[in-house]
């Protein structure tokens, strides 16, 4: 019987799932991993850590070093795939090769947004923070160039967290954003301050409503930035950190339809026959919505290479629906948001519970009886049982007086759904 010949482009955490999804129906099948990167798969949350010292590379490892081997993996890395031609069922790459499939994942993920249009953006000491590679070269060039101040553009998650590890290393850090407060894309306005509150605390300036016009040099070096409000701030170092796009670079020319990122249905399937797409780089339905969107966290990755693995082996799975959902750690404050942070109209309502002392709060959005979002600082302890009451699109309209309070949990809940999550059947993925 001839093997089906699978080749995964990527090697973070929907390559991973999907490698996993094919072994759940195909054991034999040969599924060659192809990634621009060098390194063993690895765990991308943890270069923060890994720059600010508190993990080591050896630590670093999405799955065992004898991973590959025993998934039956063939893995070509540093190499990057350039083409896809789906007529031919074949991917060209950077060194001029070409390698044929059956079956073809894209899971490559997103490229950082560095601005075109900023003078002296390639001066040394200027780097993006998204790879284990990225982590490497601004510890090596801290040390090298024994860098005390720093600029972070960029107030979203990658921002705080480049200078969660800044913090770490000691050195000075203003962060510079664009938009009138930090994480303004997941946090509600009360949230943002909080979070600025406890970067203030932490000695970290933060500069909103304006962003780099332009970079100074000497010696090729960054020394400094010029802001668009007129101000001039000094740095030895300078992270863009100002999001990422989704990488569909690698089907342009291909026929394969894409938006923002590569567009996907419920199988994790593109407009091409046998390709298939996920993670960062896919554009799938979002849950609360129902329209296609590019959802770059964790959880949604690793659910749709599942998803795109096992229908490449010709199971039948399906997507159901991405939910937005981050979680920061901002200086020793955690932070969890989840779907809509903030009443979009008529039919919205919002509760909230504030303590400003203790840098504490809680917000939940409903939408015609149903949790559609919620943001939580400080406190997050009862984040899973509001995400799944989300997930699940449970009607709580007769538990809405006590959502709030501080004894709310499993009993809380409507019974015929308590009943389900006792029970093990409820969709916690």
């Amino acid at each position: 019987m001839t093997k089906t010949k699978y080749l995964i482009i990527g090697n973070s955490v929907a390559a991973v799932a999907a490698v996993s999804g094919i072994r759940q129906v195909d054991a034999d099948g040969d599924i060659t991993l192809i990634s621009r990167e060098t390194q063993h798969t690895y765990s991308r949350p943890l270069i923060t850590y890994l720059l600010g010292g508190k993990v080591g590379e050896e630590q670093m490892a999405y799955r065992p070093a004898d991973w590959y081997e025993k998934s039956g993996v063939n893995t070509m890395l540093g190499t990057e795939v350039t083409h896809v031609d789906p007529e031919a069922h074949t991917v060209d790459t950077a060194g001029g090769q070409t390698i044929g499939y059956e079956k073809l994942l894209i899971a490559v993920g997103g490229t950082p947004i560095v601005p075109r249009d900023v003078q002296g953006a390639d001066a040394e000491g200027v780097f993006t923070f998204t790879t284990m590679d990225d982590a490497d070269a601004i510890a090596n060039y801290i040390e090298e160039r024994e860098v005390r101040s720093a600029i972070v553009v960029g107030g979203g998650l990658i921002g705080l967290k480049s200078v969660e590890a800044l913090i770490e290393l000691g050195i000075s850090t203003t962060v510079v954003e664009l938009a009138d407060r930090m994480l303004s894309a997941t946090f509600d306005e009360t949230a943002s301050t909080l979070a600025q509150r406890r970067l203030a605390r932490a000695g970290v300036e933060v500069r909103t409503s304006t962003t780099v016009a332009e970079l100074l040099s000497e010696n090729g070096r960054v020394v400094g930035a010029k802001l668009t409000d007129g101000e001039t701030l000094p740095c030895e170092l300078l992270i863009f950190a100002i999001g990422v796009l989704p990488a569909t670079g690698i089907v342009q020319g291909s026929g394969i339809d894409s938006d923002r990122g590569i567009i996907v249905d419920d199988g994790m399937r593109t407009s091409a026959e046998d390709v298939y797409a996920a993670g960062d780089v896919a554009q799938a339905r979002a849950l609360l919505c129902g329209t296609n969107r590019c959802i770059a966290i964790f959880p949604n990755a690793y659910r749709q290479g599942i998803v795109a693995g096992r229908n490449m082996a010709g199971a039948e799975a399906q997507w159901e629906g991405g939910l937005v959902m981050n979680s920061v750690t901002i200086v020793d404050l955690p932070t969890i948001s989840v779907g809509v942070t903030e009443a979009l109209g008529e039919g919205y309502e919002e509760l909230s519970q504030l303590n400003e002392v203790a840098l504490s709060y809680r917000k939940l959005v409903l939408h015609e009886g149903r949790i559609v979002g919620a943001v939580f600082v400080g406190d997050i302890d009862r984040a899973g049982i509001i995400t799944g009451l989300i997930r699940e699109r449970i009607d709580v309209s007769e538990i809405r007086d006590v959502l709030m309070s501080d004894d709310f949990g499993l009993i809380s809940l409507p019974a015929a759904y308590r009943e389900r999550v006792l029970s093990g059947t409820v969709n916690r993925r």
